[in-house]
């Protein structure tokens, strides 16, 4: 069964028809080509298909597409500064060196943003408090936390 709705991806409007049930990750994967949303456990566990909806991070393997009727999504590829070409978050996960294999990177760097934005400054304890629901192999966070650390306080010197 089919089912209509109505949403804002990446600064664009959608009307998009969707089957019921269907995952948000496989609306934004297989029907908008967003595949910086990555597929990783399917259970809501790891974070790597992490998303913003109306500012918030969710995973998106377990969030139905249906309830982001008349919702906003951002994805990595919504967050491009058009001065810089990425975002603060972005920036400081390449000037920390936070980037191994990349899996993991697309979801965190949203987490990032959601932090960035709440302009509080947290310590590094908070920061891995609030980065808990990623699961990283490669770089035992030390470059994420002091990467997403960085980026907030870059947002809030440029306050």
């Amino acid at each position: 069964m089919l089912e209509t709705i109505k949403c804002n991806v990446n600064g664009r409007d959608y009307e998009l028809n969707i089957k019921t049930g269907e995952s948000l990750i496989d609306l934004l994967r297989n029907q908008l080509g967003l595949t910086s949303v990555k597929q990783g456990c399917e259970v809501g566990e790891c974070g790597a298909c992490t998303v913003l909806i109306d500012g918030a991070p969710v995973t998106s393997c377990i969030y139905l597409a249906s309830w982001v009727n008349n919702k906003s999504v951002i994805t990595v590829e919504g967050l491009e500064d058009e001065a810089t070409g990425l975002s603060v978050v972005q920036r400081a996960f390449v000037d920390e060196a936070a980037v191994q294999c990349g899996f993991c990177t697309p979801g965190l760097i949203l987490t990032g943003t959601a932090l960035v934005n709440e302009k509080i400054a947290y310590t590094e304890d908070e920061l891995r408090e609030k980065i808990a629901g990623h699961l990283c192999r490669c770089t035992g966070y030390e470059n994420i936390i002091r990467a997403v650390k960085k980026a907030i306080d870059v947002s809030l010197q440029n306050k």
